[in-house]
């Protein structure tokens, strides 16, 4: 459902990178299916599963993408289908942008995933009306409202709130600050460590509010392995927030695609 909600949207100008941590040949063929009905090329790279490693899959993908800019989201997340082209119109030089999440109820997430709704598809005005039921949070964010200059750029200087399912960076900027951290092992704080030093690199945050959110379908949260080792991250990242300037990371194996040969 994920993977269509990208095919779906209306530009179709970018890749499909898949960050696989580990999953089996179950995802491998979901995945080999849909680069057969794709408009649009869709990558797959994978990692061996030795525990909840984002930050080391993720630079894994960025090193084999080819965009300017490098749009972030979780496999737990459908796309509108203006999000790509939202994401496009927000990039400027010299910012990053981060955008907000929905999330979708128990209840509606396991009726659409049994039909197979294409939901992401709705009119936002349909979407508002199911968060008006109690479908979902943040119904508000379905509303293209339109947001003052001071609005975009209120947290410009702020890692707090940014979420790692809806984050874009340009690629040259990303490569300038290392990448993700690749210490960061478990649940929890490897984004607000990204969004940190792209701030302490001198990378201005743009916010958007109303510009297409992700629709987060709902799941249980207590999976051990996710947890294995985030004991460190609250350590990394204090450290980080007392190290003023510091915009490269701990750990990083990061490799970009030029680097390569």
């Amino acid at each position: 459902m994920v993977l269509q909600s990208l095919i779906d949207q209306k530009d179709d100008n970018f890749e499909i990178i898949v960050a696989d941590d580990g999953s089996g040949m179950a995802t491998a063929k979901v995945i080999e299916k849909m680069q057969q009905k794709s408009p649009v090329p869709i990558k797959h790279f994978w990692q061996e599963d030795i525990g909840y490693r984002l930050s080391r899959v993720r630079n894994g993908a960025i090193g084999i993408a080819e965009g300017d800019i490098i749009v972030f989201t979780d496999g737990d997340c459908c796309l509108m289908p203006d999000f790509v082209s939202s994401h496009r119109k927000a990039a400027e030089p010299g910012c990053f942008v981060t955008g907000k999440r929905v999330f979708l109820k128990r209840r509606f997430t396991q009726f659409a995933m049994k039909r197979r709704f294409a939901f992401h598809k709705w009119p936002r005005t349909v979407l508002f009306m199911l968060g008006l039921a109690g479908q979902c949070n943040r119904p508000f964010q379905f509303l293209p409202l339109p947001q003052s200059r001071k609005s975009l750029w209120a947290h410009q200087n702020c890692w707090k709130k940014a979420q790692g399912c809806n984050i874009a960076a340009f690629r040259h900027d990303i490569v300038a600050i290392g990448g993700f951290d690749e210490d960061y092992e478990g649940h929890g704080l490897e984004d607000s460590d990204f969004v940190l030093r792209m701030i302490h690199y001198g990378i201005k945050r743009k916010n958007i509010e109303y510009d297409s959110p992700v629709l987060h379908l709902y799941h249980s949260r207590s999976i051990p392995q996710r947890h294995a080792h985030a004991g460190y991250n609250g350590d990394y990242f204090n450290d980080l927030i007392t190290e003023e300037g510091r915009y490269l990371p701990r750990q990083s194996r990061f490799v970009p695609v030029e680097m390569t040969a």
